[in-house]
């Protein structure tokens, strides 16, 4: 075979070539591209996702309690400082090199600081020194200086202090205090002169070097009425030397930070392991180790072992339709070369001569455009490129021509167009099998589950493929049989148009068009019908955090806090909420215990939380026992977890008649409670509480002993404004503590103001949301783009047959409308069953596999329900729609390139 005469073929069909060379570039670019593009959403989402993380799981933190000094205080603390090298080279190499900023500080313990600018109207204020390494590059002087020497000529201990907390307790550069150790009485023991030499600003107040606690910027706030400021104030090691021999104890940090830009995906489960062994390794005596880095990684490699699983599915089909239509295509091309083959085969040629004659002319274009996809797909950012599967895709397309040319020219003339009662053997026996094969792979897969790990589960990505395969197949049987009694009863009536176009429609032989049209539809609608299930997931995910627009938590409030919650604009309605955690139910009003463990309290009103739910448009179901009110004297009907209702059954309490209720103490008052329903989850209640029980709120006494204050509220409303929701219910806060049952003791926390969209859009706006958009993108995209493709080919497998038959009718009278309308009746039942075939299977394919996606990874943890929303529906009848008319506007175009009057030639047949 010559090159040159292997060329001229080439050229001379250059429309099959190229349409085949087409399909391998698109291949090769799929097999490179794709991974690369993985790579870099990969590695950007683990960076942003790290960066968001609270400084409390970003850092390593070595700690060691307060010790005396009462010598040779400097090279005590030379010492420590130079364990910030020793600690870090004891890490394992891949924590060692996630490290970025690292600080080492020590720092006296608090004690009382006194003087005259620190009037008793600001209150009473504690001081704890700190040495940080980097400090001085990390802040800019506003007043005076730095604490060089760290002691002044009169033995006074320098001190530098932020501007905002000098300014707030009216200091200036050059005041000088009194630091003191107290007694037990308040006396003091110990004092030191201290004078303030300069004030400084941060450079950058979101620097790591600023959140070590306590802060340098911030006045920590009293623990309690009666106690004191605490405040954070810098000096050298020559003061700290000075206040450590002086008798204040001293206690030093070594904090690591892991940089974003450090961490990878392909060292995560390294880095994991590593963070693991860190912790379980033995530490010197005094000295602990802190860290929860591990928390939010292992959440990370979580979702993306899943978001991989799916992109390997979504990969998997669109490659498998690709290699359908590189078969069809090169079926095709030999089917219009057939009379060429078969007279090599009359002249004496061999098979290995019909082979090396298709390899000839494969070799000349298949692997250039291969390596031109190879190419393509490196320019795009990211790794991960590996050349072997390209090669091996390379191969297997280089030989499908030579092999589709041996089966053509294998091949005899005579009608194929007739599809017979009964089966061939082999095509029945090939049928069973595959979908013996893919029932079989179904089954084994949701036994087996999801396998983590870097690696492609070769059963997962393989078993949609052959359930699509299978039930276009079983497609492919069913659908002629309605048609053919629909062309009865077409035959009864007026017309040929009906009866011809159903008859032809019917006996319509394109299986393996019709197959891969199937197969790319199925990716399509998987991808729309899992990132829909996705979405619905985060949405029920946020409603159940904040079922309203706005949630807040706190400590006891004010009652009229809610009078004061639903003036704020934009408040439309507004609940008061009461949540009781490790409350542990009693067997009688006595409290006798009751052998229930700790269990969640919530107390809701269900009327007006139905109404905040309605207001919001979220969907939440208050049950009818929440609805009703009681004075607390009858037993209330409770909503009980499964586990804490086994507990009560075993235990004997809170029976649903409520003979013999449990007890349970809410806010000093002490309800009977009965089991009116057991629910699996609840809103407010988080998902890893196992027992919980949620109860009306009682219509206590004006009188009441103890009558029941919110702990929270559930807002509804547009555009409230957080800030203005934080700040009435700090203030019923406040009024509640000053005239509220009990006053004084430590301080509430800080009440958290939570919005339902800020919630939602941290479900969908980090971590690996970026892979798993590029992943639904590409795979609904590009299966709906190649299952038009194959329509095309399923059009054009049997175009000359189908113009054979136009030509006779037009000679009989035919008018070119009835022409169309033929043509539509006769692609209709082809374009439906392939397009719905695929849509029902994309749609059951999540419903299938989603126990083993590991999809609750995307939405917080809950349970993703795969549904086929009314959006997709009106999307796959558009897409049956746009391919009908793309079938017509092929066919059309064939036509009249054919030329119809060409193609009565006697023995010609496609």
């Amino acid at each position: 075979m010559s090159l040159f005469g292997a060329a001229r073929r080439v050229r001379a069909y250059g429309g099959h070539f190229l349409l085949l060379a087409v399909l391998t570039l698109v291949t090769a670019l799929l097999i490179t591209g794709v991974p690369r593009v993985a790579d870099r959403l990969t590695g950007q989402g683990l960076r942003e996702y790290v960066a968001a993380q609270p400084v409390a799981r970003r850092d390593l933190t070595y700690t060691m309690g307060t010790v005396q000094i009462r010598s040779g205080g400097r090279e005590v603390l030379a010492g420590r400082a130079a364990e910030l090298d020793s600690f870090q080279e004891r890490m394992p190499p891949v924590v060692r090199q996630a490290v970025g900023e690292r600080w080492f500080a020590a720092q006296t313990s608090f004690t009382r600081l006194t003087g005259p600018e620190l009037t008793s109207d600001k209150g009473l204020i504690d001081l704890s020194l700190r040495t940080v390494s980097g400090i001085r590059d990390a802040a800019t002087l506003v007043e005076g200086r730095w604490p060089d020497a760290g002691t002044a000529s009169d033995g006074s201990v320098e001190m530098a202090l932020a501007d905002t907390l000098a300014g707030r307790l009216g200091l200036r550069a050059g005041n000088r205090l009194t630091l003191s150790i107290l007694d037990i009485n308040g006396k003091p023991t110990k004092s030191r002169k201290i004078i303030l030499v300069g004030l400084f600003r941060p450079a950058d107040p979101g620097d790591g070097i600023w959140d070590a606690l306590p802060s340098l910027l911030r006045l920590g706030e009293p623990e309690g009425d009666g106690k004191p400021f605490l405040l954070v104030g810098v000096t050298a090691d020559g003061g700290l030397t000075a206040l450590a021999q002086a008798g204040w104890p001293v206690s030093f940090g070594w904090r690591y930070r892991i940089s974003p830009d450090r961490v990878t995906p392909a060292e995560l489960d390294a880095l994991i392991d590593g963070l693991s062994r860190l912790d379980r390794s033995p530490k010197p005596s005094g000295l602990r180790f802190r860290q929860g880095v591990d928390i939010p990684l292992r959440r990370f490699a979580e979702s993306l072992a899943a978001a991989r699983t799916l992109l390997a599915v979504i990969a998997a089909g669109l490659l498998a339709t690709l290699a359908g239509l590189t078969l069809l295509a090169a079926r095709l091309a030999a089917r219009r070369r057939r009379s060429e083959y078969v007279l090599l085969r009359a002249r004496g040629g061999s098979t290995g001569a019909v082979l090396r004659r298709g390899f000839a002319e494969s070799l000349l274009v298949l692997p250039a455009a291969a390596g031109g996809g190879w190419l393509l797909g490196g320019l795009l950012p990211g790794e991960g490129t590996e050349l072997r599967w390209v090669l091996l895709a390379a191969v297997l397309i280089t030989l499908v021509p030579p092999v589709a040319a041996l089966t053509a020219a294998r091949g005899g003339a005579g009608r194929a167009d007739l599809i017979g009662a009964r089966s061939a053997a082999v095509r029945l026996t090939v049928e069973v099998t595959v979908l013996g094969v893919a029932v079989l792979g179904a089954f084994l897969l949701r036994r087996r589950g999801l396998v983590l790990g870097g690696a492609v589960d070769p059963l997962l990505v393989s078993v949609p493929v052959l359930l699509a395969v299978a039930a276009a197949l079983v497609a492919l049987r069913a659908y002629p049989w309605p048609l053919r009694l629909l062309s009865r009863a077409a035959a009864r009536a007026r017309g040929s148009v009906a009866f011809l176009g159903t008859a032809r429609a019917g006996r319509a032989a394109t299986t393996g068009p019709l197959v891969v049209v199937v197969l790319a539809v199925a990716t399509a609608a998987f991808c729309g019908v899992v990132a829909a299930g996705i979405e619905n997931g985060r949405d029920l995910a946020a409603v159940r955090a904040v079922p309203g627009d706005v949630l807040v938590s706190g400590e006891r409030f004010a009652p009229d806090t809610t009078e004061a919650l639903a003036a704020l604009p934009g408040v439309r309605a507004v609940t008061p909420l009461l949540v009781e955690p490790g409350q542990r139910p009693y067997a009688d009003q006595a409290g006798r215990f009751g052998g229930v463990g700790d269990t969640r309290v919530v107390l809701v009103d269900g009327a007006r939380f139905a109404e905040v739910a309605r207001r919001a448009g979220v969907p939440v179901t208050v049950p009818d026992p929440l609805r009703g009110t009681g004075a607390g004297t009858a037993p209330l009907p409770a909503l009980v977890s499964p586990a804490l209702a086994d507990e009560f059954t075993d235990a004997g309490l809170a029976d649903p008649a409520g003979r013999r209720p449990a007890w349970l103490d809410v806010q000093g008052n002490r309800f009977p409670v009965r089991t009116a329903a057991t629910v699996d989850e609840f809103p407010l209640v988080d998902r890893g509480v196992t027992r919980f029980v949620v109860l009306p709120w009682p219509a206590l006494p004006a009188d009441a002993l103890h009558p029941l204050v919110p702990t929270g509220f559930l807002l509804a409303g547009d555009r409230v404004d957080p800030a203005a929701v934080a700040r009435v219910v700090g203030e019923g806060q406040q009024r509640y503590q000053r005239t509220g049952t009990v006053t004084g003791g430590e301080r509430p926390r800080q009440p958290t103001v939570t919005v339902r969209s800020a919630v939602r859009a941290e479900l969908g706006g980090s971590g690996v949301n970026g892979l798993l958009v590029f992943g639904f993108t590409i795979g609904a995209i590009g299966g709906a783009a190649l299952g038009l493709l194959a329509l095309a080919f399923a059009v054009l497998a049997e175009a000359r047959s189908r113009g054979q038959v136009l030509s006779r009718l037009r000679t009989m009278g035919l008018s070119r409308r009835q022409w169309r309308g033929l043509l539509l009746v006769e692609l209709t039942p082809l374009v439906l069953v392939s397009v719905l075939t695929g849509a029902v299977v994309g749609a059951l394919l999540p419903v299938l596999l989603t126990p083993v996606l590991g999809l609750p990874a995307f939405t917080g943890g809950v349970a993703v329900r795969a549904r086929f929303e009314p959006g997709l529906v009106a999307g796959v009848l558009g897409l049956a729609v746009l391919a009908l008319g793309f079938a017509v506007a092929v066919e059309a175009l064939n036509n009249r390139r054919m030329r119809l009057g060409e193609v009565l030639r006697l023995g010609e047949e496609s």
